[in-house]
């Protein structure tokens, strides 16, 4: 049996733009990517915390590292607007066997979207 598990999670980001006539995915700022280990085209799910909205979509890089971009593009951009708070999270599979030395990359942003604290927490207790 395979588990899903919490890769990494960016916590609380701020919305800064919603551009519908886009190609459908999540702008990210490159420093919000690399900071939670998230590569362009990965999949991730929002959770709006304004709105309760949940969806998926993926990742690709935002213009330019330290902008703070976070931006839902096509049909994302229906599921919140600039000054939301989302939490961006994505997942993975892995065999009982991968859990005891697994863990997830946790990031904290600031209200400009930019890192203010990161933890690599462990699976296992």
């Amino acid at each position: 049996m395979l588990r899903t598990m919490l890769n990494s999670k960016i916590h609380r980001a701020r919305v800064t733009e919603a551009r519908l006539d886009y190609e459908g995915s999540l702008s990210l700022d490159p420093d919000l990517m690399e900071a939670a280990g998230l590569l362009p085209y990965e999949q991730v799910r929002v959770y709006n915390i304004s709105t309760g909205e949940r969806f998926e979509t993926y990742v690709i890089k935002g213009d330019r590292p330290g902008s703070g971009t976070v931006c839902l593009n096509g049909a994302a951009a229906r599921k919140g607007s600039p000054g939301d708070l989302v939490i961006i999270a994505s997942y993975g599979l892995y065999a009982p066997e991968e859990i005891p030395s697994g863990q997830s990359i946790l990031v904290w942003v600031d209200e400009h979207n930019r890192v203010a604290r990161r933890k690599v927490d462990p699976w296992s207790a």
